[in-house]
């Protein structure tokens, strides 16, 4: 069975490189490429950039999505909500690589779930996935002893902090350690700020150049620390693991996952 595969956000970096890998995958096609009204891109042949021709036109039409199994979504909040009820209309399943949702946004994505199949995470990248893993385990052993600072680097043109992907991190060690995120999370320190509060988890974000994703979960105890880190060096791996969790969708008709569901992890 080929996987028919929409792709929004169609100009921008991630979604391109989306594009080159459905193209790419033998088991895939694509079926649409969306991008916001007015882009300067509309109307091209989306594996132009490639110096290929893919036969789909870039376009804002949201009805495109009806020829599509399932749409991939890295864009904004705003432009994945107003995605949410057409796929859910049509059939279409999603997978949502968006960050920086509200509680509204989080809700109106799980309501969505209800009529069609969606897998939402911070981080498609398998091997981000594998770290929240080891991470949990690093968390429940070393509660108490150690302080928990993670620290994350993103390009100029990122506009949310923390990243998604450093969100989930701390979620995963503070439910490791029996705690909830909001209560214990420190996201800024300036001036006088005193002593750290024990079992705190403090973040610290970066932001420049073309830096694609680098996360540091440091475990800091008496006498030693623990640094667990992951780089992404591409936004391919992001793009495959998207297509993995794409796979997974098939032949599902509702719910909500995310990519320990895809990976088998839960």
């Amino acid at each position: 069975m080929t996987l028919r595969v929409a792709i929004a956000g169609a100009s921008g970096r991630m979604g391109r490189m989306l594009i080159e890998t459905t193209l790419a995958a033998t088991d895939c096609t694509l079926a649409a490429a969306l991008d916001r009204p007015g882009a300067p891109e509309l109307g091209r042949d989306a594996g132009e950039f490639l110096g290929r021709a893919a036969g789909v036109r870039i376009g804002s039409d949201l009805a495109a999505l009806a020829g599509s199994d399932v749409l991939i979504d890295f864009t904004r909040p705003e432009a994945t909500l107003a995605h949410l009820p057409v796929c859910a209309a049509h059939g279409v399943r999603l997978v949502i690589g968006t960050t920086g949702f509200d509680e509204a946004g989080k809700a109106a994505i799980r309501a969505a779930a209800a009529q069609t199949a969606i897998v939402f995470a911070p981080n498609m990248s398998v091997g981000v996935n594998v770290t929240f893993r080891l991470l949990a385990v690093a968390a429940s052993l070393l509660a108490g002893d150690h302080d928990v600072e993670i620290i994350e680097a993103h390009h100029r043109h990122k506009v949310d902090a923390p990243s998604g992907t450093a969100l989930k991190m701390g979620e995963v060690i503070a439910a490791a350690q029996g705690q909830a995120l909001h209560e214990v999370a420190v996201y800024a320190r300036e001036g006088v700020t005193g002593e750290r509060k024990p079992g705190t988890i403090g973040f610290a974000a970066v932001r420049g150049g073309d830096i694609v994703g680098d996360h540091t979960v440091l475990f800091a105890g008496a006498g030693e620390r623990i640094e667990i880190t992951h780089r992404m060096g591409s936004r391919i791996g992001y793009a495959l693991g998207s297509l993995r969790a794409a796979r997974f969708l098939a032949g599902r008709r509702s719910g909500l996952f995310d990519m320990t569901d895809v990976l088998g992890l839960r």
